[in-house]
């Protein structure tokens, strides 16, 4: 059957090979079940509900991708795109939880209709690489930053605006020996460093007095407390007395979404072996389908845009080629619903560490972009730079496409084939001028 499934021998592959490669994979990813309910917990999100919600949704998302595309490739709730739901869109801009919830699911239904349609190769083309590039790093630099702001390395200063912390203080202390400890794993290429890291700070912490755990029975009823409670209704409604509007919040997670999966799928597809001679990727509508259909069923059970992960790059170097390996992640997932909600016992100064070296990871991809070339590093740097200053992902889409089409123009470069570019530079120039009014 699984021979049929995944067609293992025409791609060179096992079934223990396929099986350790989705260990392995999990193994690199599952501290999301920790991070992401401390992140969202930040929006007034029940931790418990969130981590089951997470685990459902990324074993939900594994499985499809796996059985509809037949690609190593595992989806998670997506880094980055987590923190722009809490610290943007719910924190900065005062947007209810179940209406940001709301804008996932929609930004979920918009991908997955310009996928059927075929207008996602037309503004994928649209979008320089190195923005894409951009994009990962600038958002590797707001995780982290926000890493070091929740282990209270980085504190508030009104003469420098931030400025360094109280670092003998418990949860910095600890914040630093776990950032030491889960660099150290990663150094010696240990799998699962993130989580044997994290786990590791915990304990620390509940030794020390820094939190306490506090068992008590629990069951998938916990989910109900974020399950179906997104409001499409309320994001449909979403107005500028806000500040923002809907197309501005499902823009941002669309296109950040979008921009995870194409880089995650070129790395991984190439170190895979399983890319066309002419660069193209098979099944590639089959893959966006699962990522779109997996973020949609995510916000319904309550967590942030569900993407692909570069980790799944872990398992196809163990020998992973087909969906198997994303089946077996997704098990591993569902299984790993028994102790999530005992994520909420997990302390601060246990999971700034893992943000702060995901961060540094998401950094590496600055490494694609030629910054020899003018009109190719000033839209990157500021697409960096203006995310985490502004706290905002949103700015930093802003700025780096809208610069770069400024540059095409003053340059001479401008071709009619970029029409769709000039046009999203347009509306964030319309966007800046409402923000400044408002």
């Amino acid at each position: 059957m699984l021979e049929r499934l995944f067609r293992l021998s025409e791609h060179g592959t096992t079934v223990r090979t396929e099986v350790l490669a989705g260990v392995t994979t999990f193994l690199t990813m599952v501290y999301i079940v920790v991070v992401n309910p401390a992140i969202m917990g930040d929006a007034g999100m029940p931790v418990g509900a969130v981590a089951v919600a997470t685990c459902l949704a990324a074993g939900f998302g594994c499985v499809l991708m796996g059985l509809v595309s037949n690609y190593p490739l595992a989806l998670a709730p997506g880094m980055g795109l987590n923190a722009y739901f809490t610290y943007t869109v719910v924190k900065g801009m005062g947007v209810p939880w179940e209406t940001a919830l709301g804008c996932v699911f929609l930004s979920g239904l918009v991908f997955l209709l310009l996928t059927l349609v075929g207008l996602r190769q037309l503004i994928v083309q649209a979008i320089p690489r190195s923005l894409f590039a951009a994009v990962a790093g600038g958002i590797g630099l707001f995780i982290a930053f926000i890493g070091l702001k929740n282990a209270g390395v980085i504190v508030g200063n009104p003469a420098t605006t931030v400025g360094l912390g109280d670092l003998t203080a418990p949860t910095a202390a600890l914040s630093l020996a776990g950032l030491l400890l889960i660099a150290a794993l990663q150094a010696w290429r240990v799998k699962g460093a993130m989580l044997i890291g994290i786990l590791v700070t915990a304990t620390a912490g509940w030794a020390l007095g820094l939190a306490h755990i506090a068992p008590a029975a629990y069951s998938l009823g916990d989910l109900s407390a974020t399950a179906f409670r997104l409001d499409v209704p309320a994001a449909l409604n979403l107005k500028g007395s806000l500040g923002v509007t809907l197309i501005e919040i499902v823009f941002v997670f669309l296109f950040v979404d979008m921009f995870d999966n194409i880089g995650t799928l070129v790395a991984v597809t190439k170190k895979a072996g399983l890319v066309e001679p002419d660069g193209t990727i098979p099944r590639l509508n089959r893959i966006l389908f699962a990522d779109s259909v997996a973020t949609m069923f995510g916000a319904l059970a309550g967590t942030s845009t569900v993407t692909s992960y570069v980790e799944s790059a872990s398992g196809v170097a163990e020998g992973g080629r087909t969906g198997l390996t994303s089946v077996v992640v997704g098990v591993l997932f569902l299984c790993t619903l028994i102790v999530a909600p005992l994520a909420q016992a997990i302390p601060t100064a246990a999971t700034a560490p893992a943000l702060v070296l995901v961060g540094a990871l998401m950094v590496g991809s600055l490494a694609e972009i030629d910054w020899s070339e003018p009109a190719i590093a000033i839209p990157a740097f500021l697409t960096v730079i203006t995310i985490p200053l502004t706290y905002s992902i949103a700015n930093g889409l802003a700025f780096g496409i809208t610069s770069y089409a400024v540059l095409k123009l003053l340059t001479g470069k401008a071709r009619v084939g970029d029409w769709l570019l000039f046009l999203l530079a347009g509306l964030f120039i319309l966007r800046f001028i409402y923000l400044a009014k408002g």
